[in-house]
Parts: C-alpha cells; structure tokens; sequence
C-alpha cells in the first residue's frame, strides 16, 4: 500500500511538471493534494492537466477505500475468526462419541491429554480456568469452557456419551464433586480421580471413582523403583506409553458376542497368529491370572492384557473382536 501510494504521487508530479510546466515542489504541492481527495489547488490550465486531476482523484478513492477496508477487517477480523472458530469447535464436540472428558487442565490434565492424542483416543477438555482454556486453545484440543462440578457443563461435554471421565483438577473437593456428579448422571461410565492423599482417594472411592491416583505417591514409588529395579521400570514405562518404539500393553474384554470365546489359549494358537502374548487375564470377579497356562479357558467377561508391537496387538484385538464389529 505504501509502495503504491509512493508511486502514484511521484507519477502526478512528474505529471504535472511536464503538463504544466510547474515547479517540481509545485507539482508535488499539487499531487498530493489531488490525491489526498483535499480538493484542488487550482484549475489545471489544460485538458491534459485536468485528465490527470481526474486519475489523481480516482487513485486516491482507491487508496482511500483500501486502507478503509483493511482497517475494518483489522478490527472485525479476529471476531469473525473467533466466532467461526468457536462453532467449528463446537460442533467437533457435539460429534464425539465414545470420547473421555478431562475435568482440570493443568500439568497432569494436559500429561493426560498428551497421551489420549498420541493414542489416537477422543476427548474434550472441560475448565474454567482462564489459564487453562489459553492452553488449550494453544494445543488445539477440544474444550469447553466450564465447571466439571456443575452439571449443565458436563452435559455440553457429552456425559451421556462419553466412555470415560478424568477427574484431573488440583482441588479434592472439585474431584469428589465431578466423581459424584458423573457417577450419578452415568452409572456405567469410567471414571479415573486424582488425588492428594490416602483420606482423599477414600472418598473419591465412596464417590464412584472407578481408580484413583496419588500423583505424589505415584511419583514416589517410580523413584524407588528406579533405584531399586531400574530395568524394570524402563521396560514398563516403555509398554505402557502410547509413543513407545516397540512394545506396547493393551487390554481387551471379551464380550458375549465374541466367536472365540470359550476356547484355550493354545487352542487359539494365540502367539503364531497375532504375534502378541497374553501376560495376564482379568476375571470378571477383579482376580488377576498372572501368566497364564496355555491350556487356560478365555471366557466371556474376561480381560486380556496382551503386550506387543501395534500391529500384533491389532491382530490379537481383531481376533478377539465382537462378532457384529467383524460383520461390518
């Protein structure tokens, strides 16, 4: 816009010194007070002269109308953009489906939605916190900004859709109200809480949290073990982090629907068609078989807890898939 600007006063003052005859500072004087839309010094003496009067002040209108459009949209701009923004958000959430809700979005919300992306996993982010809602616009995850604790906005989260709630805020108050609210509005729904201590997660618990974590305890005994089992712990850390180069943890359930269901691990031949392994099953009465014998039974309810690389453990999900998921 400058570069244009510059160029049309310079082409009417040459303009004019040589229609004219004026002085140059003269026919400077003269171009921009054309092209300024001021009006005009005197009446140019010829139809040359006045013809490039005319482009002058045609000139001007458009440098005028431009710089007026461009400082419109400066000011409507970041409007616009925020209101498309918003319903193209909103409808991303009002789409999700089988998603988690992450309630708190500080430092182990956001670990926690870090892995949920890595892991390909839906999810929304819900806070009120002006921090928080600034960091997640910054990552560009869905959120809504809101209370876990008030029901409205667990709701526009899609609670009644949703397959899982984190409880992740830095109050135990706000958690054991959010676990409360949830489980009462979802009884079947995950819920996994955060908490500070042993007396906190007692009440998480009586609440319906499903888990709850003790972040300081946690971190705790991972220092332990790194001291203590440092191999161990490196080799865990590695399965159950959904980045990991090569091995990873998985679990499956078995539902009624499943077509192998009720068959043995040897009899499914289980390691040379999927490559994964079974290192554990969960029954359905929370009892852990730890290492499980080939001629163990997979019945319908269990758990499998199955380690491997990503593609051998889409093969074990595969076979052990619901008979409806492989129809379709």
């Amino acid at each position: 816009m400058l570069a244009g600007t510059l160029a049309v006063l310079l082409g009417g003052t040459i303009g004019f010194r040589l229609i004219l005859d004026e002085t140059w500072f003269r026919s400077f004087y003269r171009s921009v007070i054309t092209a300024s839309l001021t009006g005009l010094d005197t009446i140019p003496s010829n139809d040359a002269g006045r013809a490039l009067s005319i482009l002058m002040v045609l000139c001007g209108i458009t440098i005028f109308g431009y710089v007026g459009a461009v400082i419109v949209e400066w000011i409507t701009g970041g409007i616009v953009t925020g209101a498309i923004a918003e319903r193209r958000r909103r409808r991303t959430i009002e789409g999700l489906d089988n998603h988690f809700i992450i309630c708190g979005f500080g430092r182990v919300g956001q670990r926690v939605a870090n892995e949920f992306r890595d892991a390909k996993v839906p999810f929304v982010v819900l806070d009120f916190s002006p921090v928080a809602v600034e960091a997640a616009r910054e990552r560009d995850v869905p959120f809504i900004e809101g209370n876990g604790t008030e029901d409205e906005d667990l709701a526009r989260a899609g609670l009644d859709r949703a397959r899982g709630l984190v409880a992740a805020s830095d109050s135990d108050a706000d958690n054991l109200y959010i676990a409360l609210s949830a489980r009462a509005s979802h009884p079947h729904l995950t819920i996994v809480a955060r908490a500070s201590d042993e007396d906190a997660e007692k009440k998480l618990r009586l609440a319906g949290a499903d888990r709850v974590v003790l972040p300081y305890a946690t971190a705790g005994r991972v220092l332990a073990n790194l001291v203590l089992r440092p191999h161990v712990t490196t080799f865990l850390d590695t399965v159950t982090t959904s980045t990991g180069p090569d091995l990873q943890l998985a679990e499956i359930e078995v539902r009624g629907s499943c077509q192998v269901a009720g068959r043995s691990i040897r009899d499914l031949r289980i390691r040379h068609e999927t490559g994964a392994i079974i290192v554990a099953v969960r029954k359905p009465d929370g009892t852990f078989d730890t290492t499980p014998e080939p001629e163990a039974i997979i019945e319908v309810g269990d758990v499998l807890i199955g380690v491997g690389t990503s593609s051998e453990l889409a093969r074990l999900e595969e076979m052990f898939a619901p008979q409806e998921a492989v129809a379709r």
